[in-house]
């Protein structure tokens, strides 16, 4: 069965060439509604991932070559994301009908908490999304749009927060700066913070430090790094915990967070969740964690494509 998972994942990652379309920052408007989001074209490349200066499992320093993919230029908002919770709240903003697939879709659990955890929606990221539930809005998105969209890789997450540098930091090695590009520890007053208020990284996306940790499409091994494919590559997640999240957060002390850093996702961010078995779309504490979309400029074959989304979620008991 994981060989058969790792199979699909290999799939979607790479996907045969479908030709070159234009390659350009682009704005998506989301069907049936006024929201759009922005996405940044990212070049393909080679960059050393990880770092000999960092934690172990930032260890050993490797060469990785990564094909081109835009971006989110932001993290995913509440307006763009709020649209694929409620069916009902998606007909009450549409400007025509939804078609039957989407209408199909399963929607999370409407949570029995606030979910903004009163930190407020307008122009905020959206939070607390697990990473089944972040998927399935890509789903939703590829419904709505046409457009195959899904969660980063830990490579290209690192290799698109580098943005061709080798420092710790995308602006150099003194964390004393980052407040002029990231909301953390220091300066968020323990709140998230509208995306794209402080400085892009030189690729041009927003908060790619700070703000909200990051899902990425990788399960979490302290040892991978050691055993790495050189292009594109990708840990499956094929257990239920840990998985990779990066960035850090309003939460995180500046001095804390790299380009190269890994977080890890924990069960405890479900601790208070009293059904059984526990949410497959909210970790009902986790505040500080948010998502960011990415779109392959070669994307995988339609029934790839659906092999990726459909992916049976596993669930806590």
């Amino acid at each position: 069965m994981i060989k058969k998972f790792t199979l699909i994942c290999s799939l979607w990652l790479f996907g045969p060439t479908q030709g070159e379309g234009v390659f350009e920052p682009y704005s998506q408007k989301i069907p049936g509604s006024q929201v759009t989001f922005d996405m940044t074209p990212i070049p393909g490349g080679t960059f050393t991932m990880g770092s000999e200066n960092g934690d172990s499992d930032e260890k050993p320093s490797h060469s990785v070559k990564i094909d081109p993919f835009w971006m989110g230029t932001h993290e995913v908002t509440w307006d763009a994301f709020e649209m694929f919770l409620d069916k009902n709240y998606e007909l009450a903003i549409s400007e025509g009908p939804i078609g039957d697939i989407v209408d199909g879709l399963t929607r999370p659990s409407i949570p029995y908490l606030d979910m903004t955890f009163g930190m407020g929606k307008e122009g905020k990221p959206a939070i607390g999304m697990t990473q089944y539930g972040a998927v399935q809005y890509c789903h939703w998105l590829y419904l709505k749009t046409g457009i195959f969209y899904r969660l980063p890789t830990e490579a290209e997450w690192e290799y698109a927060a580098k943005a061709g540098t080798d420092t710790p930091y995308f602006f150099g090695t003194d964390s004393s700066q980052m407040g002029e590009y990231a909301w953390t520890k220091e300066n968020s007053e323990e709140l998230t913070h509208t995306v794209g208020t402080k400085k892009p990284n030189p690729w041009g996306l927003y908060d790619i430090y700070g703000n909200v940790l990051e899902w990425t499409a990788d399960q979490y091994d302290p040892e991978f790094y050691a055993s790495s494919p050189e292009e594109n590559p990708l840990n499956p997640s094929s257990e239920l915990y840990p998985r990779v999240v990066r960035g850090g957060s309003y939460d995180t002390p500046a001095a804390e967070i790299t380009s190269s850093k890994r977080y890890v996702s924990s069960s405890d961010w479900k601790r208070i969740d009293p059904q059984i078995p526990k949410s497959q779309w909210w970790f009902p504490e986790a505040p500080f964690l948010g998502m960011r979309l990415v779109r392959p400029l070669n994307p995988p074959s339609e029934e790839e494509i659906k092999a990726y989304y459909t992916a049976a979620p596993i669930t806590d008991y």
